[in-house]
């Protein structure tokens, strides 16, 4: 007597798919259909790039030797009129025996611009200072707070220990990187393991980087080919490498380029020159990367170039060029409130 097996269930779904597709539902026309111009009002069109402009401004990044101001004052005054709130001043330049000097008067009512912050001198190179000035030794609880201002060339013992000692003692600290990040991802390997090794497990102060938001870069290489060159491709994986370490930041600066930044044209932005447009397209090329990594939250805005740059650069036209390449990435108004003010005086005033 033969026996057989029971015949197999077909799975679930199968019979349903043997029916044929299932009918979709159908939208109503009126979903592709714009709105009369009475109900306009309810579909606001997105902004244009012109209106995106930051209510109030906080400069994270002027240099003034000797604490004048002058200079900077004229150079923003039809760009940012009515809108500076205050300045981070970099005392990069000034004398070691002007430094005292500098800080009273920027403490005092002499300056018509309220310094948020000043950053003093500080050498990594030179490791754990044997002994600190006055100013940082026993600093001021009113006023502008002092922050450091180094410059970073390269990995070496001395300048891990003496980050180390700068975050221990509760500083916040700002680093000019000045080493070749163009000769390849060893650079950005050894500015990565120098913040490894130095940033200690607590710590209270922060951490700006400059020169690296555009980096340095060279203008005769197309933006075609930009987008795969190898430099290109470090500062991407980089970028967010270095966004793993909390309480780091990053300045948007101008960059080493060298060459001037493209001036602000009289007009529309429409009558922008051909130099000005090409930058804002190089520059949002580096912007991307940045705001994936670090966020609006970590970005702050500052008009002086690095030390290293031997171009011309004026404030007021460096201002125009990044306000305006924010907004053209569709940077709504709150976060380019935080990148222009919001941001420098959480970093500086806290």
């Amino acid at each position: 007597m033969s026996s057989s097996l029971p015949p197999v269930p077909p799975s679930p779904g199968v019979g349903a798919r043997r029916k044929g597709p299932k009918s979709l539902p159908r939208l109503p026309m009126s979903v592709f259909t714009p709105p009369p111009s009475g109900t306009s009002d309810n579909f606001p069109r997105p902004p244009s790039p012109s209106t995106i402009i930051p209510e109030k401004v906080i400069d994270a990044h002027v240099v003034a030797p000797g604490g004048d101001l002058s200079k900077w004052t004229q150079e923003i005054d039809s760009a940012l009129s009515g809108r500076i709130a205050g300045a981070v001043v970099s005392l990069t330049g000034t004398e070691p025996s002007e430094i005292e000097k500098a800080i009273e008067l920027l403490r005092s009512s002499a300056s018509q611009t309220p310094a948020v912050a000043i950053l003093v001198p500080f050498s990594l190179d030179q490791g754990v200072p044997a002994e600190t000035p006055a100013y940082l030794s026993s600093p001021s609880t009113t006023g502008p707070r002092i922050v450091l201002s180094t410059v970073y060339t390269r990995y070496n013992p001395s300048s891990v220990e003496a980050l180390r000692w700068a975050l221990e003692k509760g500083f916040t600290i700002d680093i000019d990187i000045e080493t070749n990040l163009r000769a390849g991802e060893g650079a950005w390997e050894d500015l990565e393991e120098f913040l490894t090794k130095a940033i200690p497990t607590a710590f209270t102060g922060k951490i700006i980087l400059s020169n690296i938001l555009p980096p340095p870069d060279d203008l005769s290489l197309p933006i075609v080919k930009l987008l795969t060159h190898p430099s290109y491709n470090d500062y991407q994986s980089q970028s967010a490498a270095l966004s793993l370490y909390a309480n780091v930041f990053i300045k948007f600066t101008p960059p080493v380029w060298g060459s001037p930044t493209p001036a602000a044209p009289e007009g529309e932005p429409t009558s922008d020159t051909f130099d000005k447009k090409e930058w804002k397209k190089r520059i949002k090329m580096y912007i991307g990367p940045a705001l994936e990594a670090f966020g609006y939250e970590r970005i702050l805005f500052g008009s002086s170039p690095s030390p290293s740059s031997r171009a011309k650069s004026s404030a007021g036209d460096w201002y125009e060029l990044a306000r305006e390449s924010f907004a053209e990435l569709g940077t709504e108004q709150e976060d380019i409130d935080l990148v222009f003010f919001g941001n420098a005086k959480r970093v500086y005033s806290s």
